[in-house]
């Protein structure tokens, strides 16, 4: 398939947008769940749109369902049933943006501004039709451009959209994220992600305290340590913005603090280390050439994305990860059984690999010849003995290691590599 490309935008009357070049400037925010996890929040957001709008700026709202709602959710289709069918299941989990669009269109109309709310179909948000993990192909924004145009607050539901069979698709983890840069595309809007951080910072601050924010990321940087389990943009998302060349403003929601921006110009030199990223279940699966093709095929049929992929001359190494912290996720499991099924034997063609993933992510990974060996004599030092497996993928580099020591991995690879550089 095609890499996706936006629209002209265009009016309900058929005229492409640039003939309306003195239309006021679009900024399309998005809210992550912590945003608006409960009316109070919500209630504040709506000010912070409210004060956006004073300043003559159109705004398109992109929101995430409240708090753990979509946990919830998925936690109860399970009790329900073991296996819940896959189209039943997102039209579950599109409940929860649904609700909170809809009460945010409301709070914003209590702000003295007209509002009006959109799911994903509404708004034109076309995918593929891989229910659970779907991916945007095309955008067709009409009744957003004639909602900015009557000067509306547009409020759209992310994580979701309408497939060719005109089925209601999800997105995946993080997919209000990629719901906010493809509408920033298409609109020609410039994009802010709002959460309860203020930008993104070198490691998670809840597990090394000495995680500092960085001013400016590379959206390489950043879509690396997406993948390598940070808690920062979803990498479809990244990715995306990327491809529009769309920079990113990640900040905290209600002000405060600073920010940090995703653009193509951060330039850094190739002793630069950006930070460290964590994820508490992975897998390595070694996987004889011969059988790639199988591999391949049970991670697309379970919707499981690959973390990494690293060849060599005999073999492929896929890593991949869970994508659910809190909420049931039987499909992952599900994967791994048929993996372990293929991994029987003296000789198997497939080997797994089971524990939690530590990274460091930045420029000097594959050009500093020092560093590997003294990311494993760190990671061996915490893990009391060598790691079972180290892999340099891209700009990051990888290493499996016991669950129980993997926030003691990322303190000490922090305090290692990251502490003595200044900050960017």
């Amino acid at each position: 398939m095609a890499p996706w490309q936006p629209l002209m935008p265009e009016t309900a009357v058929g005229k492409p947008a640039a003939v309306h070049a003195e239309q006021a400037r679009i900024i399309v925010q998005k809210y992550g769940g912590s945003s608006v996890a409960d009316v109070e929040k919500i209630r504040q957001v709506a000010a912070q749109i409210a004060a956006t709008r004073r300043q003559g700026i159109q705004v398109v709202a992109v929101v995430s369902a409240m708090g753990k709602t979509t946990d919830q959710l998925m936690n109860l289709a399970h009790e329900v049933t073991a296996t819940p069918d896959r189209r039943e299941l997102d039209m579950l989990l599109s409940a929860g943006e649904r609700i909170a669009m809809a009460l945010l269109a409301m709070a914003v109309r209590d702000q003295g501004f007209a509002a009006t709310s959109l799911t994903g179909s509404q708004c034109g948000i076309l995918t593929n039709d891989s229910a659970g993990n779907a991916r945007i192909v095309e955008i067709r924004p009409f009744r957003v451009q004639d909602a900015l145009e009557q000067g509306h607050v547009v409020i759209v539901a992310g994580f979701q959209g309408t497939s060719w069979r005109r089925e209601v698709t999800t997105l995946g983890r993080g997919g209000s994220d990629t719901t906010a840069v493809a509408l920033a595309a298409a609109l020609g809007a410039d994009c802010e992600i709002y959460s309860d951080v203020d930008g993104i910072y070198t490691a998670d601050p809840r597990i090394v305290a000495a995680a500092r924010r960085v001013n400016t990321l590379s959206y390489d940087e950043t879509l690396a340590l997406s993948r390598a389990g940070a808690k920062v943009l979803a990498a479809d998302a990244v990715a995306l913005a990327r491809m529009h060349g769309i920079a990113l403003y990640a900040r905290k929601t209600g002000g405060g603090g600073g920010e940090t921006v995703v653009r193509l110009d951060a330039a850094r030199d190739a002793t630069w280390l950006t930070g460290v990223a964590g994820r508490a279940q992975a897998v390595v699966i070694e996987v004889v050439d011969a059988q790639c093709a199988a591999v391949q095929d049970i991670l697309s049929a379970h919707n499981i994305c690959e973390i990494a992929r690293v060849s060599t001359p005999i073999s492929t190494i896929y890593v991949v990860g869970r994508e659910v912290a809190d909420g049931v996720d039987p499909a992952f499991e599900r994967a791994i059984d048929a993996l372990k099924d293929m991994s029987t034997g003296d000789d198997p063609a497939v080997r797994c690999h089971f524990g939690a993933l530590a990274s460091i992510v930045g420029p000097a990974v594959g050009r500093d010849i020092q560093l590997p060996a003294q990311f494993r004599q760190v990671v061996a030092n915490c893990c009391g003995g060598a790691p079972s497996c180290v892999l340099v993928h891209g700009v990051t580099l990888s290493a499996l290691v016991p669950a129980a020591t993997l926030n003691a991995c990322l303190t000490a690879l922090h305090q290692q590599f990251i502490d003595g550089q200044r900050g960017a």
